[in-house]
């Protein structure tokens, strides 16, 4: 049997209010980004986004978005993301833009990515704080993020080893 290999863009969708995050869908998002690769590429890349594409992920609190697309032809439709200048219904649009941040070959390496890039973004918000209550709930967030980061990694190298007992356990230093 054929194993299909796909590549998954992590993407961050950037709105000028961070109140209309919260009215993005996933299908709203798939439409927006087969409207974006049939302008740019015509039938031929409409048809190539039609095989095996999909939204993954999508956290409408931070504005991440995850987009599965086939390993042969994911260049083709990456370049087309710069097209996309609103999402949503008729209606409802929302003005926005992609920023590409990580392109990975599984869903695993694009959510390890992902809880380095969150950590990183909360060691940026630590000086613009105003209170010490604020500081307090950045460092509280950045732990909680770098301890179930161990428990993963932790976890992963137990699965690796075979569960076979008596080794060494390794500490990872964030």
């Amino acid at each position: 049997m054929v194993r299909l290999k796909a590549r998954y863009l992590l993407c961050e969708v950037c709105v000028s209010q961070r109140s209309k995050l919260q009215l993005l869908e996933e299908k709203a998002i798939f439409q927006a980004v087969k409207a974006a690769v049939a302008k740019a590429h015509g039938e031929y890349g409409a048809a190539l986004f039609s095989i095996g594409s999909k939204v993954t992920y999508l956290n409408a609190y931070t504005g991440v978005v995850m987009l599965r697309f086939r390993k042969a032809f994911y260049q083709l439709l990456w370049s087309a993301l710069p097209f996309i200048n609103s999402i949503g219904p008729q209606g409802k649009k929302v003005p926005c833009f992609f920023n590409c941040i990580y392109v990975g070959g599984t869903i695993k390496t694009c959510q390890k990515f992902l809880v380095r890039y969150d950590r990183q973004q909360l060691y940026r918000m630590l000086p613009h704080c105003k209170t010490g209550a604020e500081k307090h709930e950045v460092r509280r967030a950045v732990q909680t993020c770098s301890h179930s980061f161990y428990k993963a990694t932790q976890q992963e190298h137990e699965d690796d080893d075979g569960g076979e007992e008596g080794k060494e356990e390794e500490t990872i230093v964030l």
